[in-house]
């Protein structure tokens, strides 16, 4: 990647928003210390496939040193974009095989952020998300992943190997929310080359 970047893509994850606290801290640290940096946040829709369309149009017209971060079901969408568009990338607790994972989901789930509101997520959207994995990372030397061995939800061994050869941050510890993320942030911006 040459320059800094100049835009950088933030995905929530599974039942997320972008009311998460990453999602936010992200958002404000930029918004102080880098606020000509084009930030987009959106709210994905439930259908995986709808989701990336909906990013790789509203990216279009990105440039190639654009970033992209995303937690949980948002680091295989950050993946799947980072492969479409040679971007960097950092993934926190990235799902490796959500096809497999949310098939339990299948029905009607609740937003975390806003338990008042609720989506169903459908059978289809399970080979949507099968069809969507990239059978492998390409140039892993793209790729920042905090991986937490206390990570209640996924697997940190499939994460560790899905991302061989990246640039992995292992916590011992920690929780699938990374509750301790402000101890990762700085890690994630240096490596996006977002500050020094």
């Amino acid at each position: 990647m040459s320059g800094a970047p100049t835009h950088l893509l933030y995905l929530h994850g599974f039942r997320s928003s972008p009311q998460s606290a990453k999602a936010r801290r992200v958002g404000a640290w930029l918004a102080e210390h880098r606020p000509e940096l084009k930030f987009w946040s959106p709210q994905l829709p439930p259908s995986p496939r709808a989701a990336v369309a909906m990013l790789l149009e509203g990216t279009a017209d990105w440039p190639a040193t654009s970033v992209v971060v995303g937690s949980s079901l948002g680091g295989f969408y950050a993946t799947a974009v980072a492969e479409a568009r040679g971007w960097t990338a950092g993934v926190l607790n990235p799902a490796v095989d959500p096809a497999r994972d949310l098939a339990a989901y299948i029905g009607e789930n609740k937003q975390f952020h806003k338990p008042e509101e609720s989506f169903f997520f459908l059978p289809e959207y399970v080979d949507e998300l099968r069809a969507l994995r990239p059978p492998a990372i390409t140039r892993p030397e793209r790729y920042f992943a905090v991986v937490a061995t206390g990570d209640e939800l996924l697997d940190w061994r499939e994460m560790h190997a899905r991302y061989a050869g990246a640039t992995i941050r292992l916590v011992e510890g920690s929780d699938h929310a990374l509750s301790d993320f402000d101890e990762h942030l700085p890690h994630l911006l240096r490596y996006l080359r977002l500050c020094d």
